[in-house]
């Protein structure tokens, strides 16, 4: 897989899920912007995604 099919991926996964996402908006009112990117990376399964394709690159 070339470095541009990744970016592609990881794209097309934030578009699809992330933009628009409930969890993300209701984390960021009730605990900061800090404690929602923390709850995208470690427990939301497309951020799991998402980190598996930045260690591919």
């Amino acid at each position: 897989m070339t470095r541009n099919e990744i970016l592609a991926e990881v794209e097309t996964l934030l578009n699809t899920y992330c933009n628009g996402c409930f969890l993300k908006k209701h984390h960021r009112q009730e605990h900061g912007k800090r404690a929602a990117h923390r709850f995208c990376i470690n427990e939301c399964t497309v951020g799991e995604k998402i980190k598996k394709c930045g260690q591919k690159l």
